[in-house]
């Protein structure tokens, strides 16, 4: 409604319009030009509606809706007739459409479909529309019409048609062997009208597993290169799908027919290659040539790889203990290994988790690992080193947390951290605070470096060089400088002392109870650190160096025009050359090498690809890749076996001397495996004899363990002079717990210096035996030796009292007793032989014998007073004594005192024996004799102090010399 509408209203009721007044009778005429002239004062102004309108109808349905809304105003309102909207008016043939009047006082209007549209016939349309009041009364025709406006109406589409393919099947043919970017190309289209539902948006291969795809586009290629003698034709189904994503109605079926052809390729070579420790250098396809298919070949290039990361640490290499590898690579004396091998010495690893047996520890998270004090000093300087074997992955989340490595924080109050290695969003950060002692400045304290390796899950080796302020890191033997370094203030001086750990950082201050924080998630290995010094290049490469990898037999002959390339860890060799011939035979001398003794046995895979150029073709052949394998066997175990005397006497004074007693004397190693011996006789089906047969090798350590109780050092101690051990390049620690000797040396290397380690005691009065403990290894444990006991006693002198009187003239050989041990290694009870004096040698003169006999006699009458005849008859039975030369002379006028008890005791027989006695140093394995025996001897020695003097009187007419 126009604004002032109601201002007509006075207006038209003093015209006497709607009033009935005028002439009721007056004639047509004149009614009729009364009634114009009342219409023209009415009736003043056109209807009004805007100047043009947009709409969309939706296909298949009526109502159009229109913006801005159709609606007509007049200014006449709200005179009846003259103010009000009678119609609405579209101006053009053949339109579809037509406007309604819904209101009259309001003008509102309705503008709709005839008939059904369709948007596939007319997409829009365009026509002019006008609005008609309605005059001046019911029966007035000069109705006043509006402008004209512009109607724009577009038809909005409905997806109601499917694709449908072109062709109803597609066929095509391909050669095998060959990767194409497109074989053919498949077609749809859709009959709707808007582009969203009559284009084409994607393509599908209904066909499930089949070697093809097929893009946007419809072009089909195939993903692998197919063979012929696999399978001939394939058959595909192929559906569309338009923008609205509804599929074809019906799929198409693709045809693709694979030609067979002459196969490009390497020939004659074996998936599976047996390697056998020691063997040296072995070729992998000793016969292996490629053929071309009479393709014209400008040149080829050849990479041949070993893949091994999933042996140990990356690679094979020498699993020998940290410190051993340093010392084989010259490194520099001083190394500390921070995750060495549990042992009574080294325990902070026992409850680590370990991968296997190359001392791979796996740190999930959870735990971490105190370092005791003392292992590390607390100055490292301004020099040192730290090297480590890192395997680690993504951590979880987007902000991780820090991933200990090693730190050295505060152990309580306070939670500084000192210096520490950890890692943070892949990347590898060196914490160095240093001392307000050290330094009074603002220095730099941490060291990043970001790289990729740090989060491969491969196994890399670190080495961190510290030159204070420089620090440098080594990877795998290249050198990083850190991308950023931050610096800050020293730490102030304090009386708190640190904690050094491994695998997490421990919080000793700021929380309610010290505990580990910041773990570490991945596998770790030789983790060392070196006070005082930095490692070179040289050594850095060298303890980092692989001992399998790939070689190449007869270098002189490969010909002439082979160029080819290693790799630093020999694991790839890239070879090129113009000449076919040429690159058979320089590929047939291509071999793999491990120069361990005792490889890692498994599966090295192996792959050889090829890059081929032509003359100037755009479409060169293709040959596959070779895809084989190495399988490393099994190397032979060795079993090491420790020999020699394990029980022995020495006088106090020997222990008392500065040399000491030897221990191990006589120690032999000896080392071998059972080799499968087939029988002289070729005819025969008896089973294969195992022989031993010695083998040589290393040695990384041997340990000796002191039992029974750690040695009190300020009685005793066990000795070796270093010179014996740096001739022979090996190392040694000595602790009140034992002695452990380690470096990578032979046998016979370790034999000599265990040969000269000694054990001393200044008071070996109190001393009642020894008992020592051997035992060797090789590889870090990986090949143990038997475990090798010693016991050491000392040997009281006897002095025989003159008032007894002895008159056996050849005594008999001592009995033999069981004595249970406690000691857990061993539940065997042993049988062991009474000692005499001294060695004896052939008896040459009768009184030296008279003298040996009556010693014999008088410790066998001592040891027979504690055990019992039942024992006796027992442990007689475990030994065979030859008594064939035994002759036994009864004197029953003899009698015998005990000086040590002071009891006579009469004895109805004497023995006498002619019998050659082996009196060595070693006896039988019985621990406990040498205590029974000094007991008696020490009643001896109490009864000879009142003891009487007495001649001894021999019957030697039984004697035969």
């Amino acid at each position: 409604m126009l604004p002032g509408r109601l201002c007509w209203v006075p207006l038209l009721l003093a015209l006497g319009v709607g009033s009935g007044s005028g002439s009721g009778g007056g004639g047509g005429g004149g009614g009729s030009r009364r009634r114009r002239l009342l219409a023209a004062k009415v009736n003043k102004h056109k209807p009004w509606i805007e100047t043009s309108y947009h709409g969309v109808i939706t296909e298949n349905n009526d109502t159009v809706i229109l913006d801005p809304p159709l609606v007509a105003l007049d200014k006449d309102a709200p005179v009846p007739f003259a103010g009000e909207i009678c119609a609405f008016k579209i101006h053009g043939q053949e339109l579809p459409f037509e406007a309604v009047v819904l209101n009259k006082t309001s003008g509102e209007g309705r503008l709709r479909a005839k008939s059904p549209i369709d948007c596939e016939l007319q997409k829009e349309y365009t026509f002019i529309i006008q609005a008609y009041d309605c005059g001046a009364g019911p029966r007035e025709t000069a109705w006043k019409k509006s402008h004209k406006a512009v109607v724009h109406i577009q038809v909005k589409d409905v997806n109601e048609f499917a694709p449908t393919f072109k062709e109803p099947a597609y066929k095509a043919v391909v050669t095998e062997g060959k990767i194409y970017d497109s074989i053919l190309q498949v077609e749809a289209a859709d009959e709707d009208c808007s582009p969203q539902y009559s284009q084409i948006c994607n393509y599908e291969i209904v066909t499930a597993d089949v070697p093809f795809a097929i893009d946007r586009n419809g072009n089909i290629r195939n993903t692998e290169k197919l063979s012929y003698d696999k399978q001939h034709q394939y058959e595909i189904l192929v559906t569309a799908y338009d923008c609205g994503q509804k599929p074809a109605a019906q799929d198409t079926l693709v045809q693709v027919d694979v030609k067979p052809v002459c196969k490009p390729g390497w020939q004659d070579w074996t998936k599976r290659i047996e390697y056998q420790p020691g063997s040296g250098s072995v070729p992998l396809f000793p016969s292996i040539h490629l053929e071309t298919c009479d393709g014209a070949v400008s040149s080829i290039q050849i990479t041949t790889e070993l893949q091994t990361n999933y042996i140990g640490k990356g690679c094979d290499r020498e699993t020998y203990s940290e410190k051993s590898l340093q010392k084989l690579c010259g490194a520099s004396s001083g190394i500390i290994d921070l995750l060495p091998s549990p042992s009574t010495t080294t325990n902070w690893t026992a409850g680590l988790l370990v991968d296997s047996s190359e001392m791979i520890f796996r740190f999930d998270g959870r735990q971490g690992a105190k370092i005791p004090d003392g292992i590390v000093p607390k100055n490292l300087t301004d020099q040192f080193t730290i090297t480590m074997w890192m395997k680690h992955g993504p951590s979880p989340g987007v902000r991780a947390e820090k991933e200990t490595i090693l730190c050295n924080s505060d152990k309580t109050e306070m939670n500084r951290h000192h210096y520490a290695l950890y890692v943070h969003n892949c990347r590898l950060v060196f914490l160095l605070r240093k001392d307000f002692d050290q330094a009074d400045t603002f220095r730099p304290a941490e060291f990043h470096w970001k790289l990729d390796q740090i989060c491969d899950k491969e196994w890399h080796y670190y080495v961190i060089n510290v030159e204070f302020p420089v620090v440098t890191l080594y990877m795998d033997g290249a050198t990083y400088e850190p991308y950023l370094v931050t610096n800050d203030w020293p730490i102030h001086p304090s009386h708190i002392a640190m904690q050094l750990t491994v695998g997490a950082c421990w919080q000793g201050g700021e929380v309610a109870k010290p505990r580990f924080a910041q773990f570490f998630h991945g596998s770790l290995a030789s983790l060392t650190i070196r006070p005082g010094k930095m490692e070179s290049q040289k050594v850095i490469s060298c303890l980092q160096a692989c001992k399998e990898g790939l070689d190449i037999n007869s270098l002189e002959s490969l010909g002439r025009g082979i160029k080819y390339h290693f790799n630093p860890s020999q694991s790839v060799l890239v070879m090129e050359g113009d000449d076919i011939g040429n690159i058979n035979r320089a590929l047939q001398k291509v071999s793999y090498i491990n120069s361990r003794q005792f490889p890692t046995a498994g599966v090295r895979r192996l792959k050889v690809s090829s890059e081929v150029q032509c003359f100037g073709e755009d479409v060169c052949i293709s040959i596959p890749d070779v895809d084989a394998y190495v399988m490393v066997l099994q190397a032979v175990e060795p079993q090491i076996t420790l020999r020699g005397t394990d029980r022995f006497w020495r006088p106090a004074a020997q222990f008392e001397s500065a040399r000491g007693v030897l221990l191990f004397p006589d120690i032999k190693i000896v080392s071998t495996f059972a080799k499968a011996e087939a029988p002289g006789d070729l005819k025969t089906t008896a089973p294969k004899s195992a022989v031993l047969d010695e083998m040589l090798h290393n040695l990384d350590f041997c340990d000796i363990l002191v039992l029974d109780g750690d040695l009190d050092p300020r009685q005793e101690c066990l000795e070796l002079n270093h010179s014996e051990l740096h001739q022979r390049h090996l190392d040694a620690t000595n602790s009140t717990a034992g002695y452990s000797i380690y470096g990578v040396g032979s046998l016979s290397r370790y034999e000599q210096v265990l040969h000269h380690i000694r054990y001393r005691n200044w008071r070996p009065a109190s001393l009642g035996a020894r008992r020592f403990r051997l035992k060797c290894s090789e590889l870090n444990g990986r090949y143990t030796s038997n475990e090798f006991n010693l016991e050491v006693s000392v040997l009281h002198e006897v002095r025989v009292s003159d008032e007894e009187h002895v008159n056996h003239l050849i005594v008999q050989p001592p009995f033999l007793q069981s004595v249970h041990h406690p000691e857990s290694r061993s539940s065997i009870q042993r049988s062991a032989v009474v000692p005499s004096i001294a060695t004896v040698v052939i008896i040459i003169s009768v009184c030296m014998l008279v003298f040996v006999v009556a010693m014999g006699v008088y410790r066998v009458r001592v040891a027979h007073q504690h055990f019992t005849q039942e024992t006796e008859a027992a442990k007689e039975a475990e030994m065979d004594w030859d008594d064939s030369a035994l002759t036994i002379t009864v004197n029953p006028m003899e009698k015998h005192e005990e000086p040590g008890r002071g009891e006579d005791e009469t004895e109805d027989e004497e023995e006498e024996e002619e019998v050659e006695e082996d009196l060595s140093s070693s006896s039988s394995d019985s621990d406990d004799s040498d205590e029974e025996e000094e007991e008696g001897l020490g009643r001896g020695r109490r009864g000879q102090s009142g003891a009487r003097q007495a001649q001894l009187e021999w019957d030697d007419s039984t004697l035969h010399y």
